[in-house]
């Protein structure tokens, strides 16, 4: 049956989108990164609502996943952030970078053994991290040149790490059913998100993302701690 593949399909422009990311980052177009990694954040969604729609999931599907999430929102980042400390002095601190990609291992490991993590996310998910990272090229200088400074970058590098492998809880923007009564949360997100996108576009991106991590930590922060 076709239906079966198109998951896996959707997967694999996943994979192909992060390859290109990194292609790119090599070739010295670090300003295009960002848009792979937005399309790869398209495919990621649409793979696994695909799967559910059609009732295709399978191990292997769930494995491919985490491949190809490796690759594009753990070593894709992890090579930006290494490209964006460059003249960082100590030099040997460029390589603080590569966090992302070790605890995104780690984090995506931990995901595909951990059974609790079915209705929402135990650590912050990848995508997320990835695409916080990867917004900054594109970024204002007049509103986030900060996040640029070398030692602020490497410090949110270590902090986003820790936060990949914690056990915080995060709300999924995944929909069982379309009804605003179950799925409050995420539709407000989602429209918020939106409305911030339209008025501020890629400067949008690391607003969204705090503001994800800080509503996750207001709601679900004790449940951590207890």
């Amino acid at each position: 049956m076709i239906k079966k593949h198109i998951p896996n399909l959707l997967t694999c422009c996943n994979l192909l989108c992060g390859c290109l990311g990194i292609l790119f980052l090599f070739k010295g177009h670090a300003e295009w990164v960002p848009y792979f990694v937005w399309a790869a954040a398209g495919f990621d969604f649409l793979d696994g609502f695909a799967a559910r729609l059609l009732g295709v999931s399978s191990p292997i599907g769930a494995e491919l996943d985490s491949l190809a999430d490796m690759v594009t929102f753990g070593v894709l980042p992890a090579l930006l952030v290494v490209h964006l400390l460059a003249g960082i002095d100590p030099s040997w601190l460029v390589y603080g970078g590569l966090i992302i990609a070790v605890f995104s291992a780690l984090r995506l490991a931990k995901f595909n053994v951990d059974t609790r993590q079915t209705e929402g996310f135990l650590g912050l998910a990848t995508p997320a991290d990835a695409l916080f990272f990867t917004s900054i090229p594109l970024l204002s200088n007049e509103y986030f040149g900060w996040l640029r400074e070398p030692y602020t970058l490497l410090a949110f590098a270590v902090g986003f790490a820790l936060l990949m492998v914690s056990e915080i809880p995060f709300f999924a923007l995944k929909f069982k059913a379309f009804n605003w009564k179950d799925n409050k949360l995420q539709f407000s997100a989602l429209i918020i998100s939106v409305l911030l996108l339209a008025f501020l576009q890629a400067n949008a991106l690391p607003v969204i993302i705090l503001g994800y991590i800080a509503v996750s930590l207001a709601l679900y922060g004790r449940k951590a701690i207890s």
